[in-house]
C-alpha cells in the first residue's frame, strides 16, 4: 500500500465556536474540500488514516464499523483489551450517535463540557448499542472527545459520523506529534496521512471519569490539568489514578487507554531522574548517570534537557555535545567517536506546556540519532507537568529516586 501524504493549513480553518451544537466551518483553502472529501471516501471504506489533532497524531476509522476498529488494531499492533476513544464534531453528533433517546448528557459533565470541548478533555460516558464492542474492548463505558483541532473537526464534519482514533504510531512507541512520526512507523500500512504541523499540546487527551464511583477520576492527565477541572463546581473532590490510588482490577480491565500497558517507549532504553522539585539533586543525579552509562559500552547518549539547567550541565559535563533544537546540519561522522552526548532541549521546567509539546518529538528526535539511552531529569507534577510525568514513567527502563 502506498502512503500518500497530503498537508492542510489549520488555520485556513473557520468555526463558530461559540455554537457546539452543530458548529459549522468555512475555509480559504481551495484543497480542503477535495481532501476532506477524499479522506470521507476512505474512511466510509472502512480504511484508516492518519490525522492531525491538538494532542497527537491520530489513526482515525468510522467509530460505527466493526471492521473499519478491527483494522486500527492491526495496523498499529495494539492490544486487543486497550480501548479507543471516539472522537466527535459537534454535540448534536455526540446526542445521534452516543446518546439513546432515553438518555441525556450526565449533568457532572455539563459544566466541563461548556468550559473545555473542544479540546483536550475526553470523558467517560455509558456505552451505546450503536458503538462497536471492539472499542470499548467489552467494557459498560466509552470515552469520548470533541477536538479542537481544526482539521480533525473539519474532517469529522465532513464524515458526518464520529471517527474512533488513538495515537497514530506502532503500539508502545512514543505518540507522534509530526506526520513525520507518523510515515516512519506507519508507512506503507494505511493510505493517507493528513499533514497539519506539529501538534499544539504535544500529549494525549486527559480522560475524567465521572459517572463509576462516588467522587470523579483523572484515569490519565493529559491537556487539561488538574488545577483547571477541580475548579469545577463539582469535582471538588477530584482524584487522579496512579497517584491519589491504585485499583489492579482496573488496570487489568482498563476503560481507557494509556492504563495498563507500557507505553511511549523509544528503541533507547530511557532512564528516568525522578525527584520531583529538588533540581539541584536531580542534576547532580542527571551527571552522575551520565557518567556512569559513559564509562560502559554505551556508544552513544541521548539527554532530554531543560533550559534553565543546559548551561550548567555543558559546563560540567558534556564535553563532545550535539545539540539537535539548533539548525545546525548534523553528519553521521560527528557521531562516529565513543560517549558522543546528543542534546534536547524540552524547553523551560517552569512552562510544563513547552515540555509537553516537546517531550514526544524530542524521545523521537534522539531515536532517530540512535542513541543506546536516553537520560532524562523529570519536573515538578504541577499543572502539564502531571502529565509529563505520566508519561515518562510509563517510556522509563529505570527510574532513579536517589
Amino acid at each position: 500500500m502506498n502512503t500518500q501524504i497530503s498537508a492542510l493549513d489549520p488555520n485556513s480553518f473557520t468555526f463558530f465556536d461559540n455554537d457546539l451544537e452543530d458548529p459549522q466551518f468555512t475555509t480559504t483553502d481551495s484543497n480542503a474540500k477535495e481532501l476532506l472529501e477524499n479522506a470521507k471516501k476512505l474512511l466510509s471504506e472502512n480504511q484508516v488514516i492518519a490525522i492531525p489533532t491538538e494532542t497527537v497524531y491520530g489513526l482515525a476509522s468510522n467509530a460505527l464499523c466493526s471492521e473499519a476498529i478491527q483494522k486500527i488494531y492491526v495496523v498499529k499492533n495494539r492490544p486487543l483489551d486497550n480501548p479507543l476513544i471516539i472522537h466527535i464534531s459537534s454535540l448534536k453528533m455526540l446526542k445521534k450517535y452516543l446518546l439513546p433517546d432515553y438518555i441525556e448528557i450526565p449533568k457532572i459533565y455539563e459544566l466541563v463540557i461548556k468550559k473545555f470541548w473542544p479540546g483536550p478533555l475526553t470523558i467517560l460516558l455509558p456505552k451505546p448499542e450503536s458503538i462497536p464492542l471492539e472499542v470499548t474492548c467489552n467494557q459498560p463505558t466509552v470515552a469520548v472527545r470533541f477536538p479542537s483541532h481544526p482539521i480533525a473537526r473539519a474532517l469529522i464534519s465532513t464524515c458526518g459520523f464520529p471517527l474512533a482514533a488513538p495515537s497514530a504510531n506502532a503500539s508502545g512507541k512514543p505518540s507522534p506529534t509530526l506526520a513525520s512520526h507518523v510515515w516512519t512507523d506507519l508507512n506503507n500500512k494505511i493510505p493517507l496521512i493528513i499533514d497539519g504541523g506539529q501538534c499544539n499540546f504535544g500529549v494525549e487527551s486527559t480522560v475524567l471519569d465521572a459517572i463509576s464511583s462516588k467522587d470523579p477520576i483523572i484515569l490519565r492527565p493529559g491537556g487539561i490539568t488538574f488545577e483547571a477541572l477541580v475548579q469545577i463546581p463539582g469535582f471538588e473532590n477530584l482524584k487522579v489514578y496512579n497517584k491519589d490510588f491504585i485499583d489492579k482490577k482496573l488496570e487489568m480491565t482498563p476503560t481507557t487507554p494509556g492504563m495498563k500497558y507500557r507505553h511511549y517507549s523509544p528503541n533507547a532504553k530511557v532512564v528516568l531522574i525522578d525527584l520531583g522539585d529538588d533540581r539541584i539533586k536531580s542534576r547532580i543525579i542527571l551527571k552522575r548517570e551520565v557518567q556512569r552509562i559513559m564509562n560502559g559500552d554505551a556508544k552513544k547518549i541521548g539527554i532530554l534537557l531543560f533550559t534553565d539547567n543546559i548551561k550548567n550541565i555543558q559546563n560540567d559535563l558534556l564535553k563532545s555535545k550535539i545539540n539537535l533544537n539548533t539548525n545546525t546540519l548534523i553528519n553521521d561522522s560527528d557521531l562516529s567517536n565513543n560517549n558522543n552526548i546528543i542534546e534536547y532541549s524540552l524547553g523551560s521546567s517552569i512552562h510544563p506546556e513547552q515540555v509537553a509539546k516537546e517531550l514526544f518529538k524530542g524521545l523521537r528526535c534522539l531515536d532517530e540519532y540512535k542513541v543506546d539511552y536516553i537520560v532524562v531529569e523529570g519536573i515538578s507534577e504541577m499543572n502539564e507537568g502531571l502529565a509529563v510525568m505520566n508519561r515518562l514513567r510509563k517510556a522509563a527502563s529505570l527510574i532513579l529516586k536517589e
